[in-house]
């Protein structure tokens, strides 16, 4: 097996070690699970999360031995990054990976868990939550700020930001959801625009957007800035209806 343990938590290795092993067993599972598992536990009276990714197919087996890095040690690694730029995110704590002589089996990833008192999701979903364009406004802000510092944030989508409330209508951002993350010198227009598609469907929300992104990013006009958002937004949201409708099609010639 392959460890890495944050040096502030050396001193817990043996009980992350037993979590470990004792995964399918013990603690208690956060959401659904239905791809990866994410568990709750309690270590040295704090709350931790433990990400238990899926066991890869051969091929990716045998990647994420020689190739590529687990999706564990790539959060770690991502999270750790984030801090440094200071992007917030939760502590990372350790990864773990378990190997054969094919390649990569389990693999896990271990951070603090936050509490959070919503995620940009009930934005979406929400259109009357309280002080919505405010946090909305906000959230666009640091979208800016991760764009400013060359992180292109693969999975910015509405459930990978939680949003926590600080005092007198401020708010703080935690990207979540780390693995599939690059890291640039800069970020061009179109790949920010891009970067932001994946969000929201609505026109009002992408017009919000826009207008606080302009006042922040000079290079172009606020005009300019909604077409290309919502250019790009449109773009996701048909690709994503049509995987959509082939997936139902699928089921129905399974079924």
């Amino acid at each position: 097996m392959i460890t890495n343990i944050h040096s502030n938590f050396l001193k817990n290795k043996s009980s992350f070690l037993s979590i470990i092993k004792n995964f399918s067993s013990t603690g208690i599972l956060f959401g659904d699970g239905q791809r990866n598992k994410i568990k709750l536990f309690e270590v040295d009276g704090k709350t931790i999360n433990v990400k238990s990714f899926k066991i890869p197919h051969l091929i990716n087996k045998i990647a994420y031995k020689y190739f590529r890095k687990s999706k564990a040690r790539r959060s770690f690694e991502y999270a750790t990054t984030l801090l440094e730029k200071g992007i917030g995110t939760p502590q990372p704590i350790a990864f773990f990976e378990h190997q054969d002589f094919i390649g990569l089996c389990d693999s896990y990833y271990i951070c603090e868990h936050l509490q959070c008192d919503l995620t940009y999701r009930e934005l979406v979903e929400i259109p009357v939550f309280p002080d919505h364009e405010n946090i909305l406004r906000q959230f666009t802000r640091f979208s800016f700020d991760l764009h400013e510092k060359g992180i292109e944030f693969l999975d910015h989508s509405p459930g990978n930001t939680l949003i926590k409330k600080n005092f007198d209508r401020n708010y703080d951002f935690f990207l979540v959801d780390l693995n599939r993350m690059n890291f640039h010198d800069s970020m061009n227009f179109d790949s920010r625009m891009k970067n932001l598609s994946h969000l929201t469907p609505k026109k009002e929300m992408i017009a919000v957007m826009s207008n606080e992104y302009s006042k922040v990013y000079t290079d172009q006009k606020e005009e300019d800035i909604f077409e290309k958002m919502w250019f790009y937004t449109n773009n996701f949201q048909k690709r994503f209806a049509k995987k959509i409708r082939l997936k139902k099609k699928l089921k129905f010639w399974k079924s």
